[in-house]
């Protein structure tokens, strides 16, 4: 049986498709030669989810100064991105794994507890590739405020 794809610090990361919030199609291979920056968050339109996105978004100038594409990615569907991203005026593409592909992919489905109820859901992550793309840096168990600001320094000294 062959053994699972995993990504792992200083190897390069598998190419990649996902659906857009336009419906269209994102492949890694597609970003060859810059940096990329993957943001797993659990659910559009929620507290800190919002406050991570904006984040990002107003960092998003001093990302492409540095070369680095910023992407979000959650289990949302299309239609729930092209909501938060238009509410929150979001400058940059989200990606709909609502098949969880690149969830497991990234090893980010965790078991949470939620109001005292075990769920399975998106442990907010954040994954740095470098421009040959290779992964360069992770980021697990993330905290939403300030997060993004944490990634643009690691992207400009990558």
């Amino acid at each position: 049986m062959p053994k699972a794809t995993k990504i792992a610090l200083g190897k390069k990361v598998p190419d990649f498709r996902s659906t857009t919030t336009d419906g269209g199609t994102w492949r890694l291979c597609d970003a060859k030669g810059s940096k990329v920056v993957l943001f797993f968050y659990p659910k559009d339109m929620t507290t800190g989810c919002t406050v991570e996105a904006q984040q990002f978004r107003d960092l998003q100038s001093s990302f492409r100064k540095t070369g680095a594409l910023v992407i979000g990615i959650s289990r949302d569907s299309c239609a729930s991105h092209r909501k938060f991203k238009t509410k929150e005026k979001l400058t940059y593409e989200l990606l709909s794994d609502t098949d969880e592909t690149l969830c497991t992919l990234f090893d980010v489905i965790k078991e949470k507890n939620m109001y005292g109820k075990k769920v399975m859901g998106i442990e907010r992550s954040t994954f740095l590739i470098d421009a040959e793309g290779k992964l360069a840096q992770e980021w697990r168990k993330v905290k939403a405020d300030g997060h993004a600001a944490e990634v643009l320094l690691a992207a400009k000294a990558l």
